[in-house]
C-alpha cells in the first residue's frame, strides 16, 4: 500500500511551489524598505557628527526648505521615469518659472498672476516636451529633452537680460520662505507634502495613473490593453513640467529673485533622489513615498557634509558614488528575480 501511494506523494511534492531563496527575500525587502532605511541611517549619522547642530528647529527647518523645490523637481521627475523615460530639462524650466515670476513682478503685474504664471511656463515646457517625444517619434526622450534644456535656458537668459532680478511680493515668499503662523512648520514643506498626496491619489487610484505604470511595464501590451500610449505619454511630461514650474516659484519664493543660472545640474539631482527612492530606470516601478524619502536621504547627505565643512565639490562625489551604487543594485536585483 505505502509503495502505490508514493507516486502521489511525489506528485503533491512537486506541485509544491518553491520557497524564495534568502537573497531573493532581501532584494523583496530592501525593494521595499531600503530608503526609509537610507533615511534612519542619515539621521543616525547626522545626529553623532553633528549632535548640538542637526536636531535644532533651525537647522531642521533649513533642510526642508532647502529641498523643497528639489522634491518638486524629482517627484515629476518620478513620474516620467515611471514610464521609462527621463526628462533633462527640469533644471531649466524650474529656472524659466522662476525667472518669468521675478520679469512679472518687476513690471508690477498683479500677484495672483505672478503666482500662476510659474505654472502655466512648467505645463508649456513639458507639453512640448511630451509632443516632441510622440509626434517626432524620437528615439529616446534624452534627445528631446536635451534639447528643450538649452532652448528654455537659453529663453531664461533672453527675458532677464542675463542678471538676476529681485523683488517678489510677499505672497510668493510667505510661500518658500515662510513659516505657518505661530509654527515653525515651512509652508513649503506643506505645499511639498500636499502635493505628494495628490500625486500618490493620482498614481495608485486614478486611471491615467494605473496607464502611466503600465506603459513603464510593457508599453506594447499597454497599447494592445488600450491604453493610449501618446496621450499619456504627453500627460506625464506635461505634470512633469508643472512640478518644475511649482518648483521654480518655491524657488523665487525662497530667494525673492529669478536668476538665469537658477536649477543648473539640479535635474541630476532630481533623477538621483528617485533612483535612491527605489524607481527603476527600466520603468514600471516606484513609489512616491520612495521618492521623499530619497529626497531627504540627499538632502541630509549635503547637510551634513556642510555642517562638517567639507567642501561642496565632495557632495557632487558623495552623490555620484550613491548613484551608482543604486543603479547597480537595480540591476542585480533584476537579475535575481529574472533567475528565481
Amino acid at each position: 500500500m505505502s509503495e502505490t501511494m508514493r507516486p502521489n506523494a511525489a506528485a503533491q511534492l512537486d506541485d509544491v511551489p518553491d520557497e524564495p531563496s534568502t537573497l531573493v527575500r532581501i532584494m523583496a525587502w530592501v525593494d521595499r524598505w531600503g530608503a526609509l532605511f537610507l533615511v534612519l541611517v542619515m539621521v543616525l549619522l547626522s545626529v553623532v557628527a553633528q549632535p548640538e547642530v542637526f536636531l535644532t528647529e533651525r537647522n531642521v527647518g533649513n533642510i526642508f526648505r532647502q529641498n523643497s523645490f528639489y522634491a518638486m523637481l524629482a517627484l515629476g521627475q518620478f513620474i516620467v521615469i515611471v514610464t521609462a523615460g527621463i526628462d533633462l530639462s527640469v533644471g531649466s524650466t524650474m529656472a524659466l518659472a522662476a525667472m518669468t515670476a521675478a520679469v512679472l513682478a518687476d513690471a508690477g503685474t498683479f500677484w495672483p498672476i505672478i503666482f500662476l504664471a510659474p505654472f502655466v511656463v512648467g505645463i508649456a515646457v513639458g507639453t512640448i516636451n511630451g509632443l516632441g517625444l510622440t509626434k517626432l517619434h524620437m528615439p529616446h526622450p534624452f534627445i528631446m529633452t536635451l534639447g528643450m534644456l538649452f532652448i528654455v535656458r537659453g529663453i531664461t537668459n533672453l527675458i532677464s537680460g542675463g542678471v538676476p532680478i529681485s523683488g517678489l511680493p510677499d505672497e510668493v515668499r510667505f510661500l518658500g520662505a515662510d513659516n505657518i503662523p505661530g509654527t515653525t512648520i515651512p509652508v513649503s514643506l506643506v505645499a511639498v507634502v500636499v502635493t505628494y498626496f495628490l500625486v500618490w491619489l493620482f498614481l495608485n487610484h486614478g486611471r491615467q495613473g494605473r496607464h502611466i505604470f503600465a506603459i513603464g511595464g510593457n508599453p506594447q501590451a499597454a497599447r494592445v490593453s488600450g491604453v493610449r500610449v501618446d496621450r499619456t505619454l504627453v500627460l506625464a511630461y506635461a505634470l512633469c513640467g508643472l512640478l518644475a514650474g511649482f518648483a521654480g516659484l518655491l524657488l523665487a519664493g525662497r530667494t525673492n529673485s529669478g536668476f538665469p543660472a537658477a536649477g543648473t545640474g539640479d535635474e541630476l539631482y532630481a533623477i538621483a533622489a528617485v533612483i535612491i527612492g527605489g524607481a527603476s530606470f527600466f520603468g514600471g516601478r516606484g513609489t512616491v513615498l520612495g521618492v521623499f524619502a530619497g529626497v531627504l536621504v540627499i538632502g541630509m547627505l549635503r547637510n551634513l557634509l556642510n555642517l562638517s565643512g567639507i567642501p561642496s565639490f565632495w557632495q557632487q562625489v558623495a552623490i555620484g558614488v550613491v548613484i551608482i551604487g543604486v543603479v547597480a543594485f537595480d540591476v542585480f536585483r533584476r537579475r535575481v528575480a529574472a533567475a528565481a
